[in-house]
């Protein structure tokens, strides 16, 4: 018995969180280990089909690099790296477009299926759904062409709209398409800040291979909430840096533009998306613009 009205507890603690997310959108990207092991797309696949009959309207964006390299490594095409960014030629663009789009995105079309949802696969270049322009990062002082590698110019929205307010759920490819009608692969966790943005999305949720914004470079301490100023300072003392950078930068960018909430979690934690969003605490990172609490039984430990 004690374990039963245990789990009742659960269901309520999440109460809230239902009612404040219900109808509005969540944008959840997609990548990591929570793409490789079995066990965790399991759950990963579970909990947004959740999302989807609680009334919540889930989006989500992919990655596929670990497949995108073993595909290239196949057909003996090297894959070269700057600042990031996988250099992408015509037939690395090719490939990318083959594994992200044919391969990656309808498993996951197929997965969402499986567990009762009525997933829809796009990428960015149905209906123009993503439109960029050639990104040439700075090097050293100077711009280097790193070829079919895209910034994006423009979120054509409406297509994901009217799928997400229906029964469906869009999981979209970070493939855009430019003004010559090429082909550009697109880094997913961008792609997922800008649809995010273009969506004024309550919640945008990032799946990684970390906890979440550590406290210090060894400590096994995250932040379980932080405001945008307070994400600033922890840049200029490079308490974040690395690749955790690019992360928060997005989670910023989506706050400016009208998003709720972002979330920075670990996907390699069976349920993650659930037990970052409907209970108390959570178990990754929050960023917000300010500190505005959902209500009074949250636990953040906001700083400062």
């Amino acid at each position: 018995m004690e374990a039963l009205i245990k789990k009742a507890g659960i269901l309520i603690e999440a109460l809230p969180y239902i009612q404040k997310l219900y109808g509005k959108t969540v944008v959840i990207k997609y990548g990591g280990n929570a793409m490789i092991n079995d066990e965790l797309k399991n759950s990963v696949m579970e909990d947004i089909t959740l999302l989807k009959y609680v009334g919540i309207n889930p989006v989500v964006v992919h990655g596929g690099g670990p497949d995108i390299t073993k595909t290239l490594e196949k057909l003996n095409i090297k894959s070269e790296f700057v600042n990031g960014l996988r250099v992408t030629d015509e037939a690395t663009v090719e490939v990318a477009q083959m594994v992200l789009v044919g391969k990656t995105n309808k498993e996951i079309v197929s997965m969402l299926n499986q567990k009762g949802g009525k997933a829809i696969g796009l990428s960015g270049i149905d209906g123009n759904l993503i439109e960029c322009e050639k990104y040439k990062p700075v090097v050293d002082g100077v711009e280097k062409d790193i070829g079919y590698v895209g910034k994006i110019t423009n979120i054509n929205s409406k297509v994901i709209e009217l799928i997400a307010k229906d029964e469906y759920i869009p999981v979209i490819a970070p493939i855009g398409v430019g003004k010559d009608g090429k082909s550009y692969n697109i880094n997913a966790d961008t792609v997922a800040a800008e649809i995010a943005a273009a969506l004024k999305a309550e919640k945008l949720m990032l799946l990684t291979d970390v906890e979440g914004v550590k406290k210090a470079k060894d400590s096994d301490e995250i932040y379980s909430a932080l405001t945008a100023s307070e994400v600033h300072e922890l840049i200029e003392k490079k308490v974040i840096n690395g690749g955790m950078i690019p992360k928060v930068l997005g989670c910023l960018y989506a706050l400016e533009k009208g998003v709720g909430r972002t979330h920075i979690i670990d996907g390699r934690i069976p349920h993650c998306i659930l037990l970052e969003i409907f209970t108390y605490k959570g178990i990754g990172t929050m960023i917000m613009k300010e500190k505005v609490l959902y209500h009074s039984n949250e636990q953040l430990e906001l700083e400062g």
